[in-house]
This record gives C-alpha cells, sequence and structure tokens, in this order.
C-alpha cells in the first residue's frame, strides 16, 4: 500500500493507495507528513487539485471501496450524485430498495472511505439541513459552498 498527502484549501487528505486504486481518502491532522507517493496518488493529487479549483467535476480513478455489500451499494448510490446538487439520506435509503433504512443509510455513508470522491458530503437532511458528517458540518458546508462556486478556505 502507497500514502500520500495532499494540502488541500481545507486541509490535509491523506490517500492511499494499493495495486493501482485508490482504497482510501481521508482528511487527517498528520502533523508529520510521511510521502510515499505513487503514480495513481499523484493522478488524485492531479484531480483534487482541479477539484479545489473549480475545474474538475467528476473523478477518473479507479478505486476499491472496502466495506459490507450494504454499505457498497449505499456508496455507490452517493457516487452518483452530480456535483453541486444534494440528496437525502432518505432518498438514498429508498434508492437502495430500503426507504426504511435511513440511520443505516446514514451509518454507512459516515463510514464512506473514500471522501469527496464518493461525494458524501453531499446528502443532507430531509429537511435540507446540515447534518452530519464525519469531517464536522463546517466543512461540509464547505465542499457545498465550493461546488456552487464559492469560496472554500478556511483554517485547519
Amino acid at each position: 500500500m502507497n500514502i500520500g498527502y495532499y494540502k488541500s484549501p481545507v486541509g490535509i487528505i491523506e490517500i492511499e493507495e494499493e495495486k493501482g486504486k485508490i482504497v482510501g481518502l481521508k482528511f487527517t491532522n498528520c502533523a508529520q507528513v510521511v510521502d510515499n507517493s505513487s503514480e495513481v496518488i499523484g493522478k488524485c493529487e492531479e484531480q483534487l487539485s482541479e477539484y479545489f479549483v473549480g475545474k474538475r467535476k467528476e473523478f477518473e480513478l479507479e478505486m476499491v471501496l472496502k466495506g459490507t455489500e450494504f454499505q457498497q451499494k449505499v456508496w455507490r448510490e452517493v457516487a452518483k450524485i452530480p456535483y453541486g446538487k444534494t440528496v437525502s439520506y432518505r432518498e438514498i435509503a429508498q434508492n437502495v430498495g430500503n426507504e426504511k433504512a435511513v440511520r443505516a443509510v446514514g451509518t454507512a455513508i459516515g463510514r464512506n472511505p473514500i471522501v469527496i470522491i464518493v461525494p458524501c458530503h453531499r446528502v443532507i437532511g430531509t429537511d435540507g439541513s446540515m447534518t452530519g458528517y464525519a469531517y464536522g458540518v463546517e466543512l461540509k458546508r464547505k465542499l457545498l459552498d465550493l461546488e456552487n462556486g464559492k469560496s472554500c478556505e478556511i483554517s485547519v
């Protein structure tokens, strides 16, 4: 496994690559940045840079989502959410075939191993509220602002 670190406008992102595929993308407070980069990580960093300046709306990276069958189903559904759009947890539950599984969907989304590329920040409460995000609602709001043409810089 290779690990790289990308300094984004909203914090440090750890990128994990295994056998030529992205397997992890998460925000970290890593104080000591050790870079065990690869060509795939470099490509991911380049696409993240394009995303953060508003030039990239879709990622073109091979990835492997490691999780239960249900989690993978939820993450695949989340991956379909278009840039700049939002859907509710309830809509995701309906789309995966179990409208009563809203809490289970929220739990699966909270365990998303590849943030931004699998855009869990685009999932909101049924009432339109900014609920739940593993890295905090402020960061979720900033990512959505970015996708809607607003500045996304925050202090980390």
